[in-house]
């Protein structure tokens, strides 16, 4: 396998992927076959170069919802380093992505945003989320507390205008003052509400969801635990049917037994993994900066460097499906699902990326048996390029 760190590789004559394990909306078929003509998979093409991919699987691109950075650069920072930190997860799997910011200055945000939907318009990004700042202070896990304030929905309109159209998502701590308003706000305006780094009760998050809350932040992380006189929000949550939960499946933002209850109540329909990502994703140990704050990475754990809280994880999608499939034991469709179709759908994408169907943008996966990356193709481009004559 040859790692392409530079342009990709076009492909001119259509290419038919054959032999391997490739899972469908409809299940996975043992012995598959997957026609690319163009940047699109094709129901079929003459004459195409076949390739045979027997002893693998072949599953679609991965959508991540939830990602800070990587290969060493920070989605808030330049252009340049926006388009690193894309390569350093696609080279992983991930062949759609939203780009999410770190709390900071308002006018820093509104300015960042401006950059990244640019590249969204390009079609390098699939949208941008705002984690921050309108976070609980209690709550704040790695956002810097002194830049922390209330949803306010006048803020929250200038972040989403400053997006030009781009925002998908922002995250809030609903219990805020104009919290609940914002989230009218945001639901008005197409973007996604999403629950997190929330100091809020079981009954604040319910009356969240009903005013059009759907996604819960990186869910069990920056939150209340889930109590039996005090349930919190992580109930709510995920028993409501309109809520996608986000989980982070690296081994240390989640305890198994915390993976299982959630595929459990949420049901494989309504789980998203994210990586939730920093710049060490991609790179390694050593000290960072996740938005003003320093960040120590050691044996793969980003932590803050005073206070010593989780400051996003070094995660990768393509790890992310390993662990779920050979360690959590989780079903390969249910990983497919959270990993790809879930997260399209809510994005509102899914009519072109989030599952290998004809129509669909040619975005996909190779993993072999031990569910290591091979290779990935992204609108028919070899990212990752195989070399499977």
């Amino acid at each position: 396998m040859r790692l392409r760190h530079g342009a990709q590789r076009p492909t001119t004559r259509p290419q038919v992927l054959t032999g391997a394990r490739v899972v469908l909306p409809t299940g996975t078929v043992a012995d598959g076959r997957v026609t690319i003509d163009g940047t699109k998979i094709a129901a079929e093409a003459p004459h195409g170069d076949v390739i045979d991919v027997r002893g693998h699987w072949l599953v679609p691109g991965f959508v991540d919802l939830h990602n800070h950075g990587g290969g060493g650069a920070s989605f808030s920072g330049p252009a340049e380093d926006v388009l690193k930190a894309i390569h350093t997860h696609r080279l992983h799997g991930t062949t759609t992505l939203v780009a999410s910011t770190v709390t900071d200055d308002m006018d820093f945000l509104a300015r960042q945003a401006g950059l990244l939907s640019e590249l969204a318009e390009q079609g390098d990004l699939a949208g941008i989320h705002f984690e921050g700042p309108f976070i609980s202070p209690c709550r704040k896990g790695a956002h810097s507390e002194a830049l922390l304030r209330d949803p306010d929905p006048a803020e929250v309109r200038k972040l989403i205008d400053a997006a030009r159209g781009r925002a998908s998502m922002v995250t809030l701590a609903t219990e805020l003052p104009g919290g609940l308003d914002s989230v009218r706000l945001l639901a008005e305006h197409g973007v996604i509400a999403a629950v997190g780094h929330t100091d809020a009760t079981y009954e604040q998050t319910v009356q969240a969801i009903d005013a059009g809350a759907t996604v819960a932040t990186h869910l069990f992380n920056a939150m209340p635990p889930l109590g039996h006189r005090a349930p919190g929000p992580i109930a709510a949550l995920l028993e409501d049917e309109r809520v996608t939960v986000e989980l982070i499946n690296d081994g240390t933002h989640l305890h198994p037994a915390a993976l299982e209850l959630a595929f459990r109540h949420a049901g494989p329909g309504r789980v998203a993994f994210i990586t939730d990502a920093m710049d060490a994703a991609g790179i390694g140990d050593g000290r960072y900066l996740l938005g003003p704050l320093e960040v120590e990475v050691s044996e793969g754990v980003a932590r803050l460097v005073e206070g010593g809280s989780i400051a996003g994880s070094t995660l990768t999608q393509d790890r992310a499906f390993q662990r779920a499939v050979t360690i959590d034991r989780l079903p390969v469709e249910n990983v497919v699902a959270a990993l790809s179709a879930n997260p399209a759908r809510l994005l509102g994408i899914d009519d072109t990326v989030g599952s290998l169907e004809p129509g669909k943008d040619a975005d996909l996966v190779l993993l072999d048996e031990n569910f290591e990356l091979k290779g990935v193709m992204r609108k028919g481009n070899w990212v990752v390029d195989p070399q499977l004559a």
